[in-house]
């Protein structure tokens, strides 16, 4: 039987972060046969380094590894950084990717949502995450994607907005059922 974890990532380590909100309203929202594991530790990774990569790696990178083993499937929710991918999302990629050909999320079917303040509300940013893990080894949910503005709400959290709460929860769905 699959294991129908959904690993959680958020390229953003600001506490009152929309995308951190997305976060919750993911947990909050899974499937009843579902658990949703968020590694809110990306801040604690080194920057990688194959001089370091190497049987006993850094406890903060054993932690994401095995919690990638663990998941089924992962959801990564991001903002955009100046018109791309966050760094500590990237460095997670890098740490994701290796042994390469074998990392810990390969195969493993995988979504990118998020949010930003410019006009296409981070799509550039999660373009250029789901072709990085693409190419990292996950199986990305190309058709499985939210990019929204973060003025759209209006200091609200994401849960109160109907539309938004549906579409995680969609995705997550979609997720699960890709889960062999």
């Amino acid at each position: 039987m699959a294991d129908n974890t959904v690993l959680v990532l958020v390229g953003s380590l600001r506490a009152a972060s929309i995308n951190r909100q997305l976060a919750e309203l993911a947990v909050e929202s899974a499937p009843a046969d579902t658990s949703v594991e968020w590694f809110d530790r990306l801040g604690e990774l080194p920057f990688y380094n194959e001089d370091i990569d190497t049987d006993t790696v850094p406890e903060p990178v054993a932690a994401l590894r095995a919690a990638a083993a663990r998941a089924g499937a992962a959801l990564v929710i991001s903002p955009e950084y100046n018109g791309t991918i966050p760094a500590v999302l990237k460095n997670a990629i890098d740490w994701l990717s290796r042994p390469w050909g074998d990392g810990a999320l390969k195969d493993k079917p995988l979504a990118v949502i998020g949010a930003a303040l410019g006009r296409y509300g981070g799509q550039w940013a999660h373009d250029e995450t789901r072709k990085s893990f693409g190419i990292a080894g996950p199986r990305v949910l190309e058709d499985q994607v939210l990019s929204i503005q973060t003025t759209a709400f209006d200091g609200k959290h994401p849960r109160e907005h109907a539309e938004v709460a549906g579409r995680v929860r969609d995705i997550l769905g979609k997720l699960v059922s890709e889960i062999a």
